[in-house]
């Protein structure tokens, strides 16, 4: 879990001036924004407006048309290892393999970011998303919305200070929104830092988010 607590107030993430495009439309342009550790930002705006290209953006995986994104001060082209292990990204593709049990993906995951992972520690994340039962079926007679759960223990275990979010209450019910909302809580309070798009409500306990709107709604 991160160490760091939600008292302090030197910004960890900033983003300066950033501007992106797409062919030869620009979606947004001049957008600032800085996270300090224990807050979260809630992204909004209108289907194709740059949600998405702005999580990328932040995530490394896009350069920006203008500006930079810096993380405890330095721009993260500059410390690409140490953001790369500080950063947990979920997207619309949740990343499981089909063929893997949920045990299997936990520990598959685990070894892409170079750790290691014992099953009860495995075993522990997969009961906190309520999926215990099916930690020895293969994904693929999961459903959307349990496959969705395998992501977030992955996320869980990833021991990232920052997690980038991309909808990931699409797919839920009731009790996987409250869900991951709970698992933001634990997040934020432990000194984590979360940026995250949804078109549905987030309703975090302590934490009011910061709000971003991008592109004209």
């Amino acid at each position: 879990m991160p160490s760091a607590s939600r008292a302090e107030s030197v910004p960890v993430l900033v983003a300066a001036g950033l501007a992106c495009e797409r062919g030869e439309r620009r979606l947004f342009e001049d957008l600032d924004f800085e996270l300090s550790a224990g807050e979260a930002l809630l992204v909004v705006g209108g289907n194709g407006h740059g949600k998405t290209s702005l999580l990328r953006i932040l995530s490394g995986l896009s350069l920006p048309a203008a500006g930079e994104v810096r993380w405890r001060g330095a721009p993260i082209r500059a410390v690409r290892e140490d953001y790369g292990r500080a950063l947990a990204w979920l997207g619309h593709a949740d990343g499981i393999k089909a063929d893997l049990t949920p045990l299997e993906n936990l520990r598959f995951a685990a070894a892409l970011r170079g750790r290691a992972l014992d099953d009860a520690a495995a075993h522990r994340a997969l009961d906190r998303v309520a999926l215990a039962r099916c930690a020895e079926l293969p994904a693929r007679v999961l459903s959307f919305g349990q496959r969705r759960r395998v992501a977030l223990a992955a996320l869980t275990l990833a021991d990232a200070r920052l997690w980038i979010l991309d909808e990931p209450l699409a797919g839920l019910d009731a009790q996987g929104v409250d869900m991951v909302q709970a698992l933001l809580d634990a997040h934020l309070a432990g000194g984590g830092l979360a940026v995250v798009t949804t078109h549905q409500r987030l309703a975090l306990g302590a934490c009011v988010p910061r709000t971003l709107r991008v592109g004209a709604c």
